[in-house]
């Protein structure tokens, strides 16, 4: 048992193609990333002014959890050991998704944005073709 009341464990056992019984270590819990850690690790990237969508960041993580799981994630960032930009985090239309839970925080998402350079329609959605950010290819590989 691990110090923080978590059961470890070193060595798992699977069934070889052969039939046998392999060992396989696992990764050390330093290898494995939370799935809300993963969503922080990315939001955390994305610049100043920029955004991206609950469905980009599932995907960045190998979908380990949904575009709602995201959100959800993004929803308990107040509790993360560093600060998340939560605000830079919208739907794939380019609306503040926030409003669903507070009307609140969508007016602090927008104002945060806002604050960053970011430019609303009428509609209140935010233009996705200019703020949207993909991260580069290099900053993908073998990050999920």
């Amino acid at each position: 048992m691990a110090g923080d009341g978590r059961v470890t464990v070193s060595l798992r056992k699977s069934i070889g193609v052969s039939g046998r019984v392999m060992k396989k270590k696992l990764p050390s819990s330093e290898e494995i990333i939370p799935p809300f850690e993963a969503v922080y690790a990315w939001v955390r990237r994305i610049p100043r002014g920029r955004v991206m969508s609950y469905g980009q960041i599932s995907r960045l993580i190998g979908e380990r959890l949904s575009a709602q799981g995201v959100g959800w994630a993004l929803q308990a960032c107040a509790r993360a050991a560093r600060p998340v930009p939560w605000h830079r985090v919208v739907n794939a239309r380019g609306g503040i998704s926030a409003g669903k839970l507070s009307l609140h925080l969508a007016l602090e998402q927008r104002a945060r944005l806002e604050g960053e350079g970011v430019v609303f329609r009428a509609d209140g959605a935010l233009e996705m073709t200019v703020y949207g950010w993909a991260p580069d290819e290099s900053l993908i590989s073998g990050d999920k």
